[in-house]
């Protein structure tokens, strides 16, 4: 028999170990954010497939392993289908440009859309009547929001490509692997889009055997999967098609034929079949009746002007997404911003209380600027339309449209994320005491004054040309 004093040391240092272990790790990943320099980056790696391309940022990159993050940029041309896939993080995909079909697959939720029945022969229907989960439209704006470890596939219905920007939150407690991006195929044999090589290595012998297939049927035996589907093994080897060099993005024959509402002609301008005047009196209310995992709303355009947070005409506008009016992301632990400089204005500097923020370039170019917690410059440059940047949590920020017009999306890591402005009439210096501001600064009085009142915009500013601050001084 285990003598007691032994097995209670031994679980003492048992839990020692894991803890210390779990403290290492975590501050591991905080030292990742010890970063001197930032970058416009452009993606890292490309992969063609039949009907479109999927471009990926190198995770490994150091400032995606501070904010905890990968990015992937995925192009559909008309007619082409992204096969249904999952991954090991939660998910938000902002529609950049197109429109189409999508479907969020998640397990045990009803198949609420059904095509009608035909004829009765004894009860039956005398033809097969197909039914799936629902199916949502989506266009240009829409912020697409999928939890961990859920399928989902998009169909390019338009006549022009369908651009769309997906973040995986892989730092997010959803996901208990590690800090790769991992996808998960359910059809076709699309390559390692991350080239996560580390994996590879590991995968060592494996790998060499499974380039030929990479969904997830490949690793099954084919006589249990005929057990489990009841159908022959010929047909298996189809979901396991080894000879399938399509990728993840197919051609469709014709248009994709499926159960789906009429698309209303609503649709085609800012307003969403989806949300009726009720829906949108009654949006961030959420009393765990309305909503369930199986109603739950998954889906959110930001990209009406209407529905700005902040607008000021001829300079610009920004709008927030946050559990408050999409509140799957609550669960999530993610937001949005989108924003819109005009004629040169600028964003004032400001810093995000509580998440990182990754920023991708939608339109036009941005003079910016990052500064972190020893006043050093850590990003001084110009972003371009398809340009990533990322804004450590607490590190300073300013945007400048470089001409008539810059546009990006922010992805950030909390579900309600906030800033603080440094100036214009919301910012913590117009908070502060005119003694307080004199004091800190050196500065008169009037000084003061002019620092508190001087802007009187929140957050968006016109601001001045170069030439005038120049003439000003």
């Amino acid at each position: 028999m285990a003598n007691p004093s032994l097995l209670s040391l031994s679980v003492c240092l048992l839990i020692l170990f894991h803890g210390c272990l779990a403290s290492r790790q975590q501050g591991q990943q905080q030292n990742e954010c010890q970063i001197d320099q930032l970058d416009a980056l452009e993606p890292d790696n490309r992969v063609e497939y039949e009907a479109g391309m999927v471009e990926t940022w190198d995770p490994n990159h150091e400032q995606f392993r501070c904010a905890g993050v990968a990015v992937a940029r995925h192009t559909i041309q008309p007619n082409g289908l992204r096969l249904p896939e999952y991954s090991n993080a939660p998910t938000l995909m902002y529609i950049v440009e197109g429109e189409g079909m999508t479907g969020t697959l998640i397990p045990g939720c009803p198949e609420t859309y059904q095509a009608p029945q035909q004829g009765q022969q004894h009860g039956q229907s005398s033809r097969f009547q197909d039914k799936h989960q629902k199916i949502q439209r989506f266009r240009k704006g829409d912020i697409i929001a999928l939890p961990a470890g859920v399928a989902n596939w998009c169909y390019n219905e338009g006549n022009s490509p369908v651009v769309t920007v997906t973040l995986l939150d892989v730092s997010n407690s959803q996901n208990q692997l590690d800090m790769y991006p991992r996808k998960f195929n359910l059809a076709g044999n699309p390559e390692d889009e991350f080239q996560q090589q580390q994996q590879q290595q590991s995968r060592g012998r494996r790998q060499s055997q499974q380039k030929s297939c990479n969904n997830i049927f490949c690793g099954f035996d084919t006589k249990i999967l005929a057990e489990v589907f009841q159908v022959e093994q010929r047909l298996v080897k189809q979901l396991q098609n080894e000879k399938d060099n399509r990728g993840a993005i197919v051609k469709v024959k014709g248009d994709l034929q499926v159960i789906r509402p009429p698309r209303r002609q609503s649709e085609r301008g800012f307003e969403s079949e989806e949300e009726s005047e009720y829906e949108r009196g009654r949006r961030g209310r959420d009393n765990g009746l309305e909503e369930t995992i199986c109603t739950m709303k998954l889906k959110e355009n930001i990209h009406d002007p209407s529905r700005s947070d902040i607008y000021t005409p001829e300079v610009g506008r920004i709008t927030s997404l946050n559990s408050l009016n999409l509140p799957i992301l609550k669960w999530l632990q993610l937001s949005a911003e989108r924003g819109v400089l005009q004629n040169n204005a600028l964003m004032v500097p400001h810093w995000n209380f509580n998440a990182h923020s990754i920023v991708y370039g939608c339109k036009g170019n941005a003079q910016v600027q990052v500064v972190d917690n020893f006043g050093n410059t850590v990003f001084d440059g110009e972003v371009s339309e398809g340009q990533i940047f990322v804004v450590p949590q607490n590190f300073a920020v300013v945007k400048r449209a470089r001409g008539q017009r810059f546009e990006w999306i922010s992805f950030k890591t909390n579900d309600r994320a906030m800033i603080s402005p440094l100036a214009g009439s919301t910012s913590v210096l117009r908070a502060m005491p005119e003694e307080v501001l004199a004091n800190a600064f050196q500065i008169s009085r009037e000084d003061a004054r002019k620092i508190k009142f001087n802007n009187e915009q929140p957050t968006l500013s016109s601001g001045q040309s170069s030439q005038q601050m120049r003439d000003d001084a």
